[in-house]
C-alpha cells in the first residue's frame, strides 16, 4: 500500500503542473478571445452579429474530444507541427473564447442602463468610463458564471489525456493500468480535482467580496 500511495503521489507532483497549466493558458486564451467575439455579438450590425453567434454556436456544439482531433490531428500533422499540451490549449481555448463570450454579454446586458447614462455624466473619455465605472461592474455580474465555468474547465482537461497530454487523468489511467488498482488511483486523482475546484470557489468568494467593497465605496 505504501508503496501504491508513493506512486500515486509521484505522479500527481508530475502531472498537477500540466493540468493547472492547461486549465489557465486556456481559460486565458478563451477570455481574451472572447471580447471581440462579445463586441461582434452585441454589435449593431447584423452580418457581424450572425458570424459571432456562428462561431460561438460551432465552437460550442462540437464536444471537446472532437475539437482535439481536429486540430492535433489535422492542423497539428498536416499544416503546422503542434504539441499534444499546444493543441489541447488551443481547442479548449476556442470552446472557452464562445462560452465566456456568452457570459460577458450576459453580464454587458444585467448593468442597469442608468449606469451607463453615469459614466457619459461624468464626462470622462469612453475608456475612462469602461475603466472606472462599468468594467468593474461587468466583471463582479460575469465572476460567478466565469468561476463556475473554469470550474468546468479544470475538469474538461481530462479529455486532452486521449491526445497524449501527460495530465492528472492521464496519469492516473497509466498508474492504473501498472498496478490494477483501479478504485485507489481513481479515487485518489479525483480527491485532487475536487481540492483544486474547491479552492477556486473560495478563492473566487473572497475575489467577489473585494470586488463589492471596491464598487460600494
Amino acid at each position: 500500500m505504501s508503496d501504491l500511495l508513493a506512486k500515486i503521489l509521484t505522479e500527481i507532483i508530475v502531472a498537477l503542473p500540466w493540468t493547472l497549466a492547461m486549465t489557465g493558458l486556456s481559460f486565458a486564451f478563451g477570455a481574451l478571445f472572447a471580447i471581440p467575439l462579445c463586441g461582434l455579438r452585441t454589435a449593431h450590425n447584423p452580418i457581424l452579429r450572425n458570424c459571432a453567434l456562428s462561431l460561438i454556436l460551432t465552437f460550442r456544439s462540437i464536444p471537446p474530444i472532437v475539437w482535439l482531433f481536429l486540430i492535433f490531428f489535422g492542423v497539428g500533422s498536416d499544416l503546422i507541427p503542434l504539441s499534444p499540451f499546444v493543441s489541447a490549449v488551443i481547442g479548449l481555448g476556442l470552446i472557452t473564447a464562445a462560452n465566456v463570450a456568452e457570459i460577458y454579454r450576459g453580464a454587458l446586458k444585467a448593468v442597469p442602463a442608468g449606469q451607463y447614462e453615469a459614466a457619459r455624466a461624468l464626462g470622462l473619455p469612453a475608456l475612462l468610463q469602461y475603466h472606472d465605472v462599468l468594467i468593474p461592474q461587468i466583471f463582479r455580474l460575469a465572476l460567478p458564471s466565469l468561476a463556475t465555468y473554469a470550474i468546468g474547465l479544470l475538469k474538461d482537461t481530462a479529455v486532452a489525456s486521449t491526445i497524449g497530454v501527460h495530465d492528472l487523468a492521464f496519469s492516473a489511467y497509466r498508474v492504473s493500468q501498472e498496478t490494477f488498482r483501479g478504485i485507489e488511483v481513481y479515487a485518489a486523482f479525483g480527491l485532487v480535482y475536487f481540492l483544486i475546484s474547491l479552492a477556486m470557489a473560495y478563492a473566487t468568494r473572497g475575489l467577489d467580496r473585494r470586488l463589492r467593497e471596491r464598487i460600494s465605496r
